[in-house]
């Protein structure tokens, strides 16, 4: 395990002297299934001889003033043992004064911000979320110097702005985005899935009948379907769950991320649906 930046810097500088070529998944922690599928994946883009690389991080920038920092679940030593037991070469553990220095000068003052992709869904709801995102990522690649980074579908638009940010600051390195795990009942897989009981964790799979209800609307569908009309539907059905509550549903282009009025094969779904206090995401491919 490595906790510091400058520590990561040299093993990065070492791999790239001889030639090694590195895979890199950023994560929050309290690892899981979804996880460990993205670092099967970073191990298959560098194979047996590249170095795979995690990192666990909790960023604070990327949370609001009222949303969950303190309570994020955290559990290293069994983050530890996945890795482990998955292959990974390299934990890097940061603190927040070795990402965010705050000696000599002053407070931290430096942020990346991506302007067009960001602006809907998650960025409505969480107007700073994405400054902190692409700003924690950027440093990141800065730190592993990666030739592959691998996100989850499940964060949709959170791997469009990341693509985005790469393309336009010339990262030199490769974005893989890997499909969303799911649990057997369809749930995906979230660490914050940890925070439902018993009976919202059955209340949470509100989100994911809505997109096969919605995936059923268009594949049997001979026309394009109303957006509005289709969205008005899923609220019905996502409001039969007692403890869910719809923050958004849109319906956009999968590659410019602009809301569309018709829905019709291959229009993206995004969701975002608070059951009891948690948040939770979903979207698929209609």
């Amino acid at each position: 395990m490595v906790t510091s930046v400058a520590g990561m810097q040299q093993l990065a500088k070492s791999w790239q002297r001889k030639g090694v070529r590195v895979g890199f998944v950023p994560t929050m922690g309290y690892l899981h299934a979804g996880h460990m599928s993205l670092v099967k994946r970073a191990r298959q883009m560098v194979g047996k001889s590249g170095k795979v690389v995690v990192s666990i991080y909790v960023n604070p920038t990327q949370f609001g003033p009222k949303e969950d920092l303190s309570r994020y679940p955290r559990d290293l030593k069994r983050d530890q043992q996945l890795c482990r037991a998955e292959g990974v070469d390299v934990l890097f553990v940061p603190s927040d004064q070795e990402m965010y220095p705050q000696n000599g000068i002053g407070a931290y003052s430096t942020y990346v911000v991506e302007e067009t992709l960001s602006r809907g869904m998650e960025g409505v709801s969480r107007p700073t979320h994405f400054r902190g995102v692409t700003t924690i990522v950027a440093k990141l690649f800065n730190i592993v110097q990666p030739q592959v980074a691998v996100f989850g579908a499940k964060d949709f638009q959170q791997a469009a702005v990341v693509q985005r940010m790469v393309r336009d600051l010339n990262f030199p390195l490769k974005i893989v985005v890997a499909p969303t795990h799911r649990e057997p009942d369809g749930l995906a897989m979230s660490s914050r899935n940890k925070y439902l009981s018993t009976d919202e964790r059955q209340q949470a799979l509100a989100l994911s009948l809505a997109i096969k209800a919605a995936q059923q609307a268009v594949k049997s569908s001979k026309q394009s379907l109303a957006a509005n009309k289709l969205r008005a539907n899923l609220f019905k059905l996502i409001s039969q769950h007692p403890a869910a509550r719809v923050d958004y549903i849109e319906f956009f282009d999968p590659q410019t991320l602009q809301p569309v009025t018709q829905v019709s094969c291959g229009t993206q779904m995004a969701l975002a649906v608070f059951v009891g206090r948690t948040r939770l995401i979903d979207n698929a491919r209609l």
